[in-house]
């Protein structure tokens, strides 16, 4: 039998780049979700593939975005929970503002889709110990936000370079994509436990040893390059989890599906350059490539088979005490 593996989607709108690349007009919140969202249910349908989509509850608020998120629903797709205003910055959110963010994108997130979302991502992988105690009090079943890699500084220095923000919104992101430190933390599941009760945690895979990117977005930066370096760096962090044991959680974005010749607004970002063809066939590529490795499931599914596992998994888990 092929070992487990999970699989989620960050629903990440054209407002959300926009804004986290200066760009003006993000606060009128543009969308792309019409467009974009039949081309990920078409994609991974062809491969029977069933997602976790984290929403973010501003775009479950506007009417235009509402068909889109229940399309994700009709066609078996899971929802979580992906903030509200999608601010990389919400570690520094105060108790009480997190508590607001959660609860607010929970009841627009559930309005649209149907559905009480029982996972949370944080954007742009933003977590802190009063963000975790909170969504244990809401009775959440996982948290999704650690990307355990060392490049995170890397990562921002060249995010600062290609964004056109000001001293305020450079302040306000000093801590975005995390510490050289993040890459020691676990890449494999485990337990927080707080007062308020215990939240499993399911970190973005990285590459084991290496502690590398293993998600689409990164593989789609180095096609940019060479398609053949793109696709033999996936196919090595493939045999890398299985080498090492690890049931990876593979990330993947709108992104991962579009390019500059349908999102001219967006050029100027990191790995959207090409055609939206061929980044819609690597993306094909790599997902076949990960279901033939691993027997791959939505990450709701995924979280829900570990905390209800009968064979004492849960138990072996390390946990880290928050309280």
């Amino acid at each position: 039998m092929k070992p487990a593996a999970s699989i989620s989607l960050d629903l990440d709108n054209l407002w959300a780049y926009m804004r986290a690349h200066g760009l003006p007009g993000w606060r009128d919140f543009p969308t792309y979700l019409p467009e974009v969202v039949p081309k990920i249910i078409e994609s991974v349908r062809a491969l029977d593939l069933q997602l976790t989509v984290f929403v973010v509850g501003q775009d479950a608020e506007i009417e235009e975005n509402e068909e889109s998120i229940r399309g994700l629903v009709q066609a078996g797709h899971g929802i979580g929970n992906h903030s509200f205003l999608h601010e990389p910055w919400m570690h520094r959110y105060s108790e009480t503002e997190i508590a607001l963010e959660i609860d607010k994108a929970h009841r627009s997130i559930e309005k649209a889709s149907g559905v009480q979302p029982s996972g949370f991502r944080g954007p742009g992988f933003s977590v802190s110990n009063e963000l975790l105690d909170e969504l244990c009090r809401r009775g959440y079943r996982y948290d999704a936000s650690i990307l355990p890699t060392f490049i995170g500084p890397l990562a921002r220095a060249a995010y600062f370079r290609s964004s056109d923000l000001t001293a305020a919104e450079r302040d306000e992101r000093k801590k975005q994509f995390g510490h050289f430190s993040d890459g020691f933390k676990s890449i494999t599941p485990f337990l927080w436990k707080s007062g308020s009760g215990v939240l499993l945690e399911i970190p973005v895979t990285t590459i084991p040893v290496l502690r590398l990117p293993m998600h689409l977005t990164y593989v789609h930066f180095l096609a940019q390059f060479s398609s053949l370096i793109a696709r033999t760096y996936f196919r090595f962090a493939l045999r890398m989890c299985r080498l090492f044991r690890v049931s990876p959680s593979l990330l993947l974005h709108p992104l991962d599906f579009l390019a500059a010749d349908e999102l001219p607004e967006l050029e100027c970002f990191p790995g959207l350059g090409g055609n939206s063809d061929e980044k819609r066939r690597l993306t094909h590529w790599c997902l076949e490539q990960f279901t033939k490795t691993f027997d791959v499931r939505s990450l709701d599914d995924f979280a829900l088979d570990l905390l209800q596992s009968g064979n004492g998994s849960l138990d072996r888990l390390k946990s880290i005490d928050i309280s």
